[in-house]
């Protein structure tokens, strides 16, 4: 366990990094913890966190830096978020897409770092559906959602429908279900179709299933904004493997994706320190995020990715105050 001593002495090495980018040696520490103490017992302080793996010697430098496991127990522990006083910020009920792209740049803008929104989901909801046939049991299922997006999807049938048994199929979708998401479609199907022949019924079964993938595929979206404010950051300029592996993730998106759909499913701000997250593995990487909602609903997420030598403190407050100023842009929309 870490005493007090320890705690204050680990609190005032990372501000003291964060702030100046620099490995932190014991007599440097002593002055800037403001405790009584010697360099000797400083130094065999910092010897015990070493050995807790809360902080490291860089092989160029007698003094030390922390680990990613020392910035989560600073940041657990020891952060204390002063309110910092931003500029006016605000944006504009708009266009959602216009919304998120203005956050993104704001976080960016604001942090020095990069910025990133995950638009906002919308249930897979369809206005219009067709089924071509393209061949024997194979049908091209076409369907249109209610903002006008168009995808399309082949399906396998099990039997080898008509084209007028796939207008049949349409018609009974469009005019029974149009409007309504999938799931409720789906649940609806299980329920309603006794009337129908089997084959039908797993047709549209079958397209309902596709419709919802390529609806959910189609919302699949993130913004990045300031990608190259990294190229300011020394941790990153410094060392070009990093720089390259962290503009790939950026290129690749997927990864951010998948993590920022993590961070939707809790409340308020979340922080990922170094590969912490398992989905952005990158020990050089922090990333504070937070969710967004549509009228009390959570459905999105945004957020902050920077080098772990990161101010949490701003980080937490930019990223909170984008995330309910973009709450309150898609509510309010008219």
């Amino acid at each position: 366990m870490l005493d007090e001593r320890g705690k204050l002495l680990l609190k005032a090495l990372v501000e003291r990094y964060i702030a100046e980018g620099q490995p932190v040696g014991s007599r440097t520490l002593s002055r800037a913890s403001g405790l009584e103490l010697s360099p000797a017992t400083v130094r065999n302080v910092m010897s015990d966190l070493e050995e807790l793996g809360l902080i490291a010697s860089p092989h160029t430098s007698a003094g030390r830096i922390p680990t990613a496991k020392g910035y989560r127990l600073f940041v657990d522990t020891m952060l204390t978020v002063q309110k910092e006083r931003l500029p006016h910020l605000q944006i504009k009920p708009e266009q959602p897409q216009k919304v998120i792209a203005h956050a993104a740049h704001m976080l960016s803008s604001l942090s020095q770092f990069v910025g990133v929104v995950m638009a906002p989901r919308r249930a897979s909801v369809f206005r219009h559906i067709e089924f071509l046939r393209l061949s024997e049991r194979r049908v091209l299922v076409i369907i249109v959602s209610p903002d006008g997006d168009v995808q399309n999807r082949v399906i396998f049938t099990e039997t080898d429908p008509s084209q007028s048994q796939l207008v049949e199929a349409a018609n009974f979708l469009n005019t029974n279900y149009g409007g309504l998401t999938m799931e409720q479609v789906r649940e609806r199907l299980k329920s309603e179709v006794d009337s129908l022949r089997a084959e039908i019924v797993q047709l549209m079964q079958a397209a309902v299933n596709a419709s919802s993938e390529a609806l959910d595929e189609s919302q699949d979206e993130v913004i990045i904004s300031g990608e190259r404010n990294l190229l300011a950051v020394s941790d990153f300029s410094s060392d070009m493997d990093n720089l390259r592996r962290a503009f790939t993730l950026f290129e690749q998106k997927t990864q951010i994706l998948r993590l920022l759909d993590i961070s939707s499913r809790a409340e308020g701000v979340r922080i990922f320190i170094g590969g912490e997250s398992q989905v952005v593995p990158f020990e050089e990487l922090s990333v504070v995020s937070a969710p967004y909602e549509v009228d009390g609903q959570i459905v999105g997420t945004l957020g902050v990715i920077g080098p772990t030598r990161m101010p949490y403190d701003r980080m937490i407050q930019i990223v909170d105050i984008t995330s309910r100023l973009v709450s309150n842009a898609l509510s309010h929309r008219s």
